[in-house]
C-alpha cells in the first residue's frame, strides 16, 4: 500500500477585467516534491467568460493556459539544450506558475493536501473546483 504524500495546488482564474476583479476558475496546477510531481489541468467555459466580459479573447486565453499546462508537462531539460525556464526543478516551476502577478490569467492561493496518486488528484480537483456543476 502506498503512502499518502503531500501536495499542494493553485487554482488557475481568469480574470478579464482586473479593475473589477471578477474571476473565472479554469484550472489547477499540482505540486509534489516527495512524488517528484508537477502537472496542471484546465478548462475554459468560453459561455461564463463572456458573461464576465463579452470581449474577453478566448483564443488567447486558452492558449495562456494551455502554456501553463505544456510547461507543467514537459521534463527538466538539459541545460544545454533549454530556455532558463525548461532548466528549473518542477518545485522551483510551481512557485514561479504561482507567484501573484496582475494578468488576465492569474494563480489563487496556494492549498495542500495528501494524496498517492497526483494525476486521480489533479482530475479530482479540476472536477471539483472548475468544471460546471452536472
Amino acid at each position: 500500500m502506498n503512502e499518502r504524500q503531500p501536495f499542494e495546488y493553485a487554482l488557475l482564474r481568469v480574470v478579464p477585467r482586473i479593475e473589477r476583479g471578477e474571476a473565472l476558475n479554469a484550472g489547477v496546477v499540482l505540486y509534489s516534491r516527495p512524488l517528484d510531481y508537477l502537472g496542471a489541468r484546465v478548462h475554459l467555459d468560453v459561455e461564463r467568460l463572456h458573461a464576465l466580459d463579452p470581449t474577453a479573447d478566448a483564443v488567447v486565453i486558452r492558449a495562456a493556459l494551455e502554456a501553463v499546462q505544456d510547461h507543467c508537462a514537459h521534463e527538466r531539460v538539459e541545460a544545454r539544450h533549454a530556455a532558463p525556464a525548461g532548466r528549473e526543478d518542477r518545485g522551483r516551476r510551481f512557485r514561479r506558475l504561482t507567484a501573484p502577478r496582475s494578468t488576465i490569467v492569474q494563480a489563487g492561493p496556494v492549498h495542500t493536501g495528501l494524496t498517492t496518486d497526483p494525476d486521480a488528484e489533479l482530475e479530482r480537483l479540476l472536477t471539483a473546483l472548475v468544471l460546471p456543476l452536472r
